[in-house]
């Protein structure tokens, strides 16, 4: 919040905008009006507006309405009703709507003031508590400001405050985790937990048990009755990572949740309402696996009612110098043995040419490679071709050599041909200087290269 809190007035009364802003100004309230419900929804999503007074009863819109709206766009920003024509209904109603308080026209000058303060140090709270959980759960911003990063951003602002379910797709290493944890930092839910669970990591027996939880008894070792991860996550968010590896009974049983919004523990005979914002994540293509009888197509329907895609790196080239600058400079933070280090500009323009298959895992641990193995403090190009580019041109020629060969055998006459290839060239075919570097003696060498028939 700023110094000075910015409050928007909105009454389509002039003379109660003028009263409301004279008692605010003087109290060192930043004041904004609008008379009437477009023109407060317009300023709050355009101003740094922290907290908003309404009229129930306007001309055109209702204030009960653009409290609904307001809510569901900036749900951090309190709003206080007011009517000339209070009853207990409306107080009721404006409070189920998300209300902070209501008060009656002409307000009390001092209620007016100590619910004006108790709603900013209200809303205050709430930002302070979303930052620390944040914190506490190891969420980051999401970086880059390529065209397919800001989309994906704004999307997620709009939609966070919903309920709506979210499928979120993408190749391994993408982020789809640090997305879905960003729209529960952002959504109504934010002070409850966000659950995640990873579905490809648990063997499908214990799936059911670990989603649903059991009772005592229900199997062999079910020495208790045990809460699962729906139950834990109610009035939170729940995180189905790889929901594209889940078993078809698990499947089965997630879309009855889903559509009835309760469970049954494993073992158990009652049912248990359980309120939880489902956000799943997977790797592959869900249409084909539908195709191949591997997904059921009514629950993907459940799942994708917000699709997010998050492109590969390769893909987005352009936020590379920004991720590479922003993990060096996290690795210096943590530990003494990074500090000081930088990129060149060659460096970033040469990590920009690579394809990244791991996307941003592999940047991350190519990163932590670069500083800690580059001789000098600033990395160069030359780093990134000896430490990134010859070492994946190496691995290249492994996963070929293991592809192009059936037994452990040719496996290992081919891997010692194209040694001993590569270190006479080293030596410039000279076999003794050869034999003296690999430690051998020159008669070996002689004999494989005449097996191999390796000639210069």
């Amino acid at each position: 919040m700023a110094d000075k809190p910015l409050i928007l007035i909105t009454d389509d009364e002039k003379s109660i905008r003028n009263i409301l802003r004279d008692i605010l100004e003087f109290e060192n309230y930043g004041v904004e009006e609008a008379e009437n419900g477009e023109e407060a929804l317009s300023a709050v999503a355009n101003k740094p507006i922290d907290l908003v007074i309404c009229d129930i009863k306007m001309k055109g819109m209702d204030g009960i309405e653009v409290l609904e709206k307001i809510k569901s766009s900036k749900p951090e920003v309190p709003v206080i009703m007011i009517s000339g024509h209070g009853t207990i209904k409306i107080a009721v109603d404006a409070a189920k709507k998300g209300a902070f308080d209501f008060l009656e026209k002409p307000p009390d000058l001092n209620r007016l003031l100590i619910t004006v303060r108790n709603a900013l140090d209200s809303s205050k709270l709430k930002r302070e508590n979303r930052q620390i959980r944040t914190e506490l759960h190891g969420v980051k911003e999401i970086i880059g400001d390529s065209p397919e990063i800001e989309r994906i951003k704004k999307t997620i602002e709009k939609i966070a405050p919903s309920n709506s379910r979210v499928l979120i797709t993408g190749e391994n290493g993408t982020g789809k985790e640090l997305v879905a944890r960003s729209i529960h930092t952002l959504s109504n839910r934010a002070s409850k937990k966000f659950v995640d669970v990873n579905c490809a990591a648990i063997p499908s027996e214990l799936l059911e048990s670990e989603l649903f939880g059991h009772e005592k008894g229900a199997f062999t070792g079910a020495t208790h009755q045990r809460i699962g991860k729906f139950e834990m996550a109610h009035e939170g968010t729940l995180f189905l990572d790889e929901i594209g590896d889940m078993s078809p009974d698990a499947q089965a049983k997630v879309l009855r949740a889903l559509q009835e919004n309760q469970i049954m523990r494993v073992g158990g005979t009652e049912t248990v309402k359980v309120d939880v914002r489902v956000i799943s994540a997977t790797n592959k293509e869900l249409q084909q696996e539908i195709e191949n009888g591997n997904f059921r197509e009514d629950l993907f329907h459940r799942l994708s009612v917000i699709p997010i895609h998050l492109p590969p790196l390769r893909e987005r080239k352009g936020d590379i110098p920004t991720l590479a600058k922003l993990y060096l400079a996290g690795l210096g933070d943590e530990d003494i043995v990074f500090a000081g280090k930088s990129f060149s500009d060659d460096a970033l323009e040469a990590l920009k040419k690579q394809t990244w298959s791991g996307n941003i895992r592999e940047l991350q641990n190519v990163v932590e490679r670069l500083a800690l193995l580059a001789p000098e403090d600033v990395i160069t190009a030359k780093d990134v071709e000896q430490l990134v580019i010859n070492r994946k041109q190496q691995k290249q020629v492994l996963n070929d050599l293991i592809n192009d060969t059936d037994t452990f055998q040719q496996y290992k006459e081919e891997a010692e041909r194209l040694f001993l290839i590569k270190k006479l060239e080293k030596y410039d075919w000279n076999v003794s200087a050869t034999a003296e570097a690999i430690d051998i003696q020159r008669s070996h060498i002689y004999n494989k290269m005449k097996k191999y028939d390796i000639e210069r």
